[in-house]
This record gives C-alpha cells, structure tokens and sequence, in this order.
C-alpha cells in the first residue's frame, strides 16, 4: 500500500497482523503506530521511499507482506511490488500479498500486468 493510504487502512492491516500471528509469524514490524517499523528503502533519483506495510519470521525465513487494496496510483504500487519481489528473491526471503474482499479483481490484473501471475494473494 502508499504511505499516501496508509492512514485509511490501518485497520487492515492490524486484521493481518492478527491473522500472520494466529498462522505461526513472530517478530512482526509494520509500518503503522505501535509496531516497529521494517527498513525502508529509497529510489535513487528521486525522494520515493519505500516500505513493506509487514515484515515478518516464521521458520528462520523472513518474509514481506503487501497489503492490496484498489488504488488511484497502481503505477507506484507496481513498481513498489516489483522492488519487493526482486529484493525477496535476492536474498531467498518470501513476497507475500494481502488483500480482502472486493479487491480480489483489482489485485489480479495488477499481478499479471507486472507477469506476478504466480503469486496467489492470502485472502483475509
């Protein structure tokens, strides 16, 4: 999810934080009040930051969570999707997706425009 939307969704994402910790994940970082935050990472060339909205372990592997609900600005959200899978996959961690009803459709077509297609979202 942008930082811009975060703030709407907080709820969401204590949702998922309560159902990564009922599957087994410890040491969980979010990017919202009363967790720690997971690294950011700037875009070089410009000022764009970029944080996974939940971090988290689970069997020695870490793993980056996106949240995915429909946005106005799907072309950062990909390019934001695409950093986190190629960083996962340099350092054999797992990328995950998060998304809810009412953006199963949204979250879809976003994973085959970006050829992501293998990634199934969790569904909370």
């Amino acid at each position: 999810m942008i930082k811009i939307e975060k703030t709407a969704n907080e709820e969401f994402i204590k949702k998922s934080i309560t159902h990564l910790e009922a599957h087994g994940f410890e040491k969980i970082k979010a990017d919202i009040d009363g967790y720690d935050c997971p690294k950011s990472y700037l875009k070089k060339g410009s000022d764009t930051k970029i944080t996974p909205d939940i971090v988290a372990l689970k069997n020695g592997k870490k793993y980056y969570f996106e949240i995915s609900l429909k946005s106005e600005r799907p072309l950062l959200l990909k390019s934001k999707w695409l950093f986190l899978d190629t960083l996962s996959r340099m350092n054999s961690n797992r990328f995950r997706i998060i998304t809810t009803k009412g953006h199963y459709k949204f979250t879809d077509n976003m994973l085959e425009d970006i050829n992501l297609s293998d990634k199934t979202p969790i569904k909370i």
